[in-house]
C-alpha cells in the first residue's frame, strides 16, 4: 500500500469527474467543458452533435456537471482521502499546474504547444466571461438543454445508456437535478446490467454486454463446422435470440434535433434495450441469420422475415460515408482536423467516427449475402457499396501486407476481417495482390509452434509484437488461420495451415474449452478488454473451416 501511494503521489494523482464530484479534486484543475457549445449553430464542425457518439454522450453529463461545478458533501472521509492521495495540503495545491498534468504512463498523444495555448486561453479568458452575470443566463439555458438530452438518452436506452461511463454520469446528473426523481430510481435499477462477478471479485463491464455481437459470431462458427444438425437445439435458441434482438423502431422525435441516426433494422452490441445501432454488429447478425436461412427450418427454426432483412439493408445504406466506407455507430459527421482541439492525452481519435476496415468488411460480407438471397432489393446501390468497400479495404493495407486493427488485437484481428471481406467481394489468391501480400505478412509472423501470439503492445505501438516468450494465443492463431484459409493459402501450400491447426488442437483443454489468455479486444489504441466467448468460438470456427477444406480437397 505504501508503494502504491508513493506511485500515485509522484504523479499528482490520476483524476476524472468522479474526483471533482466527490470533492477530492478542485474544478479549477480541469479544462473547461462548455455547456454553451450545445447552443452553437449545428453547422459548425466542432458542435458536439457532430462528435463521435461515445464522446458526445460523455460530453453531455460532463458539461452539465462542469457548468454546475457540482461537489458533493465534504465529509470526514473526503478530508481523509485528500490527505492520503496528495503530498501537499489540499488548500495549497496549485490547480493551474495540475490542470496540465498527466501521468507519463497514460500519455499516448502529448499536447502540442497550440493545444496548451488554446486550453489555457479558454480557461483564463472565456470561462470567466461565461460564468459572470448576465452572460451566465446563457449557461442556465444550456444546462436545461443538456438535461433534456440526458433524459432522452436515458429513456431511449431503458436507462442502460450507451456505455457505463455516460450511464454513471447521467445517473449523477439526475440525482443533482432531483435526488428523489423517477429517473434516478430507474438508473439504480439498471446498475446490475454492468456488474460481473468473476473468480477474483465483483467487476464492472465496459458495456452492458456483447450478447448480439458474440452470438452472431458463434452462429457463424457453428455453420463453419457443418455440425449444426448435432447442435440444432442450441442453434435454434441462438437464432431466436438474434431475431428478437433486432431494433424494430427509430428513436422518437426529430432525430436531427437529438443528433441521432435511424436505428430501425439494426442490432446493438448487446440487446435491443441498448438502442444504439452498430454497423458491424448489424452486419454480423444479418450474415448469421442469412446463413441459417440456407439450412432447413426443422433444424434451426424459421428464417428471418424478408421485411426485417430489408430494414437491415436500409440501415446499411444510410450509414455509408461519402467515400463508400463504414464507421462504427453513425456516419462520419465532421473533419478530422478538430482532433487538434482534443484535451485528451490518453485516447486517440475521439471526436470523429472514422471508417474502419473491420466495420466496412463486415457490412460488405452481409451485403454480398443479401445480393445472393434477395437479388431484387436495392441491387444497384448494394453493388456500388460492395465495390467501394472492397476498394477501401485494399487502400488501408500497409506496405508489409498487414492491416492495423482498432477493435481487436490487432494485426491478426484486422487481417481476419479484411481478408474475409475481400474474399466475399470476389478477390482470390490468384487475382488479388492484396491477398497474396496478406498471406506473406501472416506467414512471416507464424511462430515455430505453428501458432500466432500477438501482444497487446501492438495496439499502442502500431507495430506487430509477439507475446513475451513467443507464446501462441488461441484467438490470434484462429484469426490468422482463418485469414489464410479465406485468402486461398490452403490451395497454394496447406502446410502452414496444418501447423496452425495442430497448435490449436494441442491448446484445447480436457474440458473441451480453450485457455483464457491475454485480452484480445481493444479500442482507441488505449483500452484493452476481454470478449468472454472469443477464446472458444474462433478456434472452433478455424478448425471447422479447416475440416471443410480438408474434405473439399480430399485430404480427410
Amino acid at each position: 500500500m505504501c508503494a502504491e501511494r508513493g506511485w500515485w503521489m509522484e504523479r499528482l494523482g490520476c483524476y476524472g469527474q468522479e474526483q471533482h464530484i466527490l470533492g477530492v479534486y478542485d474544478w479549477s484543475g480541469n479544462n473547461p467543458i462548455f455547456p454553451e457549445l450545445w447552443l452553437a449553430p449545428g453547422f459548425i464542425p466542432f458542435h458536439p452533435g457532430k462528435f463521435w457518439c461515445l464522446t458526445r454522450m460523455l460530453y453531455l453529463p460532463m458539461a452539465y456537471l462542469y457548468g454546475k461545478k457540482f461537489v458533493g458533501q465534504i465529509t470526514p472521509t473526503i478530508h481523509a482521502i485528500r490527505e492520503e492521495i496528495y503530498n501537499t495540503p489540499y488548500d495549497k495545491i496549485d490547480w493551474n499546474e495540475a490542470r496540465g498534468a498527466c501521468a507519463k504512463e497514460d500519455i499516448l498523444c502529448p499536447r502540442t504547444t497550440l493545444q496548451n495555448v488554446v486550453w489555457t486561453s479558454l480557461y483564463k479568458f472565456v470561462e470567466p466571461v461565461l460564468s459572470s452575470w448576465p452572460i451566465n443566463k446563457l449557461r442556465e439555458r444550456a444546462l436545461g438543454q443538456l438535461m433534456e438530452h440526458i433524459h432522452y438518452e436515458d429513456e431511449n436506452t431503458q436507462y442502460i445508456c450507451l456505455c457505463p461511463m455516460n450511464k454513471a454520469l447521467n445517473m449523477v446528473c439526475c440525482w443533482v437535478e432531483d435526488p428523489n426523481s423517477d429517473a434516478f430510481k430507474r438508473h439504480l435499477a439498471r446498475i446490475p446490467d454492468f456488474l460481473w462477478l468473476s473468480e477474483d471479485g465483483m467487476k464492472s463491464q465496459i458495456y452492458d454486454g456483447c450478447h448480439s455481437w458474440e452470438t452472431s459470431l458463434i452462429l457463424q462458427a457453428y455453420c463453419a463446422t457443418d455440425l449444426v444438425n448435432e447442435y440444432s437445439w442450441t442453434v435454434q435458441r441462438a437464432h431466436e435470440f438474434m431475431k428478437q434482438s433486432q431494433v424494430l423502431r427509430n428513436h422518437p422525435g426529430d432525430l436531427n434535433y437529438w443528433h441521432r441516426h435511424i436505428s430501425k433494422g439494426s442490432w446493438t452490441l448487446s440487446s435491443a434495450d441498448n438502442g444504439w445501432a452498430v454497423s458491424d454488429t448489424t452486419a454480423e447478425a444479418l450474415e448469421a441469420l442469412l446463413l441459417l436461412s440456407k439450412i432447413p427450418s426443422n433444424l434451426v427454426g424459421n428464417p428471418i422475415q424478408r421485411e426485417r432483412v430489408h430494414d437491415a439493408v436500409d440501415i446499411f445504406l444510410s450509414l455509408v460515408n461519402k467515400d463508400g466506407t463504414f464507421s462504427t455507430y453513425e456516419c462520419k459527421r465532421t473533419s478530422s482536423w478538430i482532433e487538434i482541439l482534443s484535451p485528451c492525452e490518453n485516447f486517440l481519435n475521439i471526436f470523429v467516427d472514422y471508417p474502419y476496415p473491420e466495420c466496412t468488411s463486415s457490412v460488405l460480407q452481409a451485403l454480398v449475402l443479401v445480393k445472393e438471397l434477395y437479388p431484387g432489393y436495392r441491387t444497384e446501390e448494394i453493388e456500388k457499396c460492395i465495390s467501394n468497400a472492397a476498394t477501401f479495404i485494399e487502400s488501408k493495407q500497409l506496405e508489409d501486407g498487414s492491416w492495423f486493427g482498432t477493435w481487436g488485437v490487432c494485426f491478426t484481428y484486422a487481417a481476419f476481417f479484411s481478408v474475409k471481406g475481400l474474399a466475399a467481394a470476389g478477390r482470390t489468391y490468384e487475382n488479388s495482390y492484396s491477398l497474396r501480400k496478406a498471406c506473406h505478412f501472416l506467414l512471416s509472423k507464424q511462430l515455430n509452434t505453428g501458432g500466432w501470439g500477438e501482444s497487446q503492445v501492438s495496439v499502442r505501438t502500431q507495430v506487430y509484437e509477439n507475446i513475451k516468450g513467443d507464446h501462441a494465443h488461441a484467438v490470434n492463431t484462429a484469426w490468422a488461420m482463418l485469414a489464410l484459409i479465406y485468402a486461398g493459402q490452403f490451395e497454394i501450400d496447406p502446410t502452414p495451415v496444418h501447423h496452425a491447426a495442430k497448435e490449436l488442437v494441442n491448446m484445447q483443454l480436457d474440458t473441451g474449452e480453450f485457455p483464457q489468455q491475454d485480452h484480445v479486444g481493444s479500442a482507441n489504441r488505449t483500452v484493452v478488454f476481454n470478449y468472454p466467448n472469443f477464446r472458444n468460438l474462433f478456434p472452433i470456427w478455424a478448425l471447422g473451416e479447416y475440416r471443410r477444406h480438408l474434405r473439399a480437397n480430399n485430404r480427410l
